[in-house]
């Protein structure tokens, strides 16, 4: 099992900057996949931002040059940080992990922190 704890967020103004952490905990867990997740009222929830290990980092088309998010493998911790925030930003942001039990075989399992409410006001 994988907890994941997210902070940072909050209210901000368009043009302004935010920025999220999330820390994994849980013990003998490989870590494939960490990053960002979103879901605006009414909307599905929506890649943002993720760091696979092994390759570089995927954004999407919405937030590129914008946001940066980064990994630090050795603290199972990621961030996001966002820079020129539009009203159309504002959303529950999830930090996201696809992990697994270092001794499991088979596919890695899909876990997620509570949200936490990034708002951008115009």
């Amino acid at each position: 099992q994988v907890h994941l704890v997210e902070s940072g967020g909050g209210l901000v103004q368009a043009g302004g900057s935010l920025s999220l952490a999330c820390a994994a905990s849980g013990s003998y867990n490989v870590i494939k996949t960490m990053g960002w997740y979103r879901q605006a009222p009414g909307k599905q929830r929506e890649l943002v931002a993720t760091v696979t290990s092994g390759s570089g980092p995927k954004y999407a088309d919405s937030v590129k040059g914008r946001f940066t998010v980064s990994r630090d493998n050795a603290k199972n911790t990621a961030h996001l940080q966002m820079i020129s925030l539009k009203p159309e930003d504002t959303a529950v942001y999830y930090c996201y992990a696809a992990a697994k039990k270092v001794y499991e075989l088979g596919n890695f399992n899909d876990y997620w922190g509570q949200g936490t409410q990034v708002t951008v006001s115009s």
